[in-house]
């Protein structure tokens, strides 16, 4: 399968917000649609750090990567954070998930960031096991606290 990676464009809503509903699906959420709205003017806005980038192969949209980039005190450079992943049913084990974080290794070199990271549930095993062909665990746990 070809895959070609690249930036959200206006023309990708529609599908977007399918695989965006399958992602929040897949873990069980429930977003205001207001917080999907917003997610989706920020990929589109060239002033925001919130990066969209998408997989697509034959006019279909097969995956997304959901990134942005902020400064660190542990390097010179900055992290660029993996905030969402997601490929579609029928396309995954087929290279797409590793293609579109192999995209953001490419883009983040390109940008001078320093690391890229990412998190995911423990109990994401099929994810985990593209993870771990890709980087090492580094064994921290993360906090969160709604305000």
């Amino acid at each position: 399968m070809s895959v070609e990676i690249r930036d959200a464009a206006a023309a990708d809503e529609a599908a977007w917000r399918g695989l965006w509903a399958d992602y929040l699906a897949f873990y069980g959420v429930n977003l205001a649609p207001e917080i999907t709205d917003a997610t989706w003017a920020r990929a589109l806005d060239p002033d925001t750090r919130l990066g969209l980038r998408l997989a697509v192969s034959e006019g279909r949209l097969l995956g997304f990567a959901a990134h942005h980039w902020h400064l660190s005190t542990w390097t010179v450079g900055p992290d660029g954070y993996l905030e969402d992943l997601f490929v579609a049913q029928g396309a995954r084990g087929q290279g797409v998930g590793r293609a579109l974080i192999s995209d953001l290794v490419a883009l983040g070199r390109a940008r001078g960031w320093a690391r890229l990271y990412w998190l995911t549930d423990q109990a994401n095993a099929r994810a985990r096991q593209l993870y771990d062909s890709i980087a090492r665990d580094d064994g921290h746990i993360r906090y969160r606290m709604v305000l």
